[in-house]
């Protein structure tokens, strides 16, 4: 049975499964939190299109520590390796 992590977490059967697997809490709850993760089928949004101000926009929303001195590039894996 499901354990509920509370409103923190919108799909626990998600979170729980990402946490079994090793995954980081944080990294677990950003995803089990989007609605687009429990989707098949999906194309990943490609980051290089993307300009640096959206990239440091999501860069803000994950939490990424100095994020403004980076080239877009070190941006871009900063994010992908977070």
């Amino acid at each position: 049975m499901t354990k509920n992590h509370g409103k923190s977490i919108k799909n626990d059967k998600q979170y729980e499964a990402l946490r079994d697997k090793g995954m980081g809490k944080e990294k677990a709850a950003r995803i089990s939190n989007d609605p687009q993760s429990s989707k098949k089928g999906g194309k990943s949004n490609n980051l290089e299109q993307r300009d640096k101000k959206a990239l440091l926009a999501e860069a803000k929303q994950i939490g990424i520590k100095g994020r403004h001195d980076m080239k877009k590039s070190e941006l871009i894996h900063a994010i992908r390796n977070h």
